[in-house]
């Protein structure tokens, strides 16, 4: 029985953080490894109507990537970050940043959990730790909502085609 879709995000008031989770009905191992294999991230991650490529992808702890969001106008959108931890195939841990601010130094700590459900299904909980209030804030009004379910809904269809 295929379960609901829907992405969640929840950000408590007052808080540097927001969690966002979402099930999938396919085994952890093939969630896990859409979120670690730069050629299946570009074919899933972000807007549906962005196009996306790496700069840059070391894999594994101690790694680090940067790639390039493009929007339907041309507009490009660069992110950068360091990977700290990639346990196989349980959780990720690396930072993430958005390169078009005025300043530096808005570095979001990201740790991603892959939990294994019954029926082959995973439960993906993200939570990202911002530096203040006010950059979780910013990040929520950015369109982080709509990223996330597209990025969802995409990688549903990636897994439902048995990538």
């Amino acid at each position: 029985m295929a379960s609901k879709k829907e992405t969640k995000i929840t950000a408590e008031p007052g808080r540097q953080e927001f969690f966002i989770t979402r099930e999938f009905d396919a085994p952890r191992e093939l969630v896990f490894k859409a979120f670690t294999d730069p050629e299946l991230l570009k074919q899933w991650y972000g807007c549906r109507d962005f196009a996306m490529k790496f700069d840059k992808y070391v894999p594994g702890e101690g790694g680090s990537y940067r790639y390039i969001h493009t929007d339907p106008s041309g507009n490009d959108y660069a992110f950068h970050g360091v990977i700290h931890e990639v346990t196989a195939p349980e959780r990720i841990i690396q930072t993430f940043e958005f390169e078009g601010l005025p300043e530096r130094g808005h570095v979001v700590m990201e740790t991603i959990m892959f939990e294994p459900l019954p029926g082959g299904r995973t439960k993906l909980t993200g939570q990202s730790v911002f530096r203040s209030v006010a950059d979780r804030d910013g990040m929520l009004k950015s369109g982080v909502e709509r990223g996330a379910s597209e990025s969802h809904e995409r990688l549903d269809e990636l897994l439902a085609a048995g990538f």
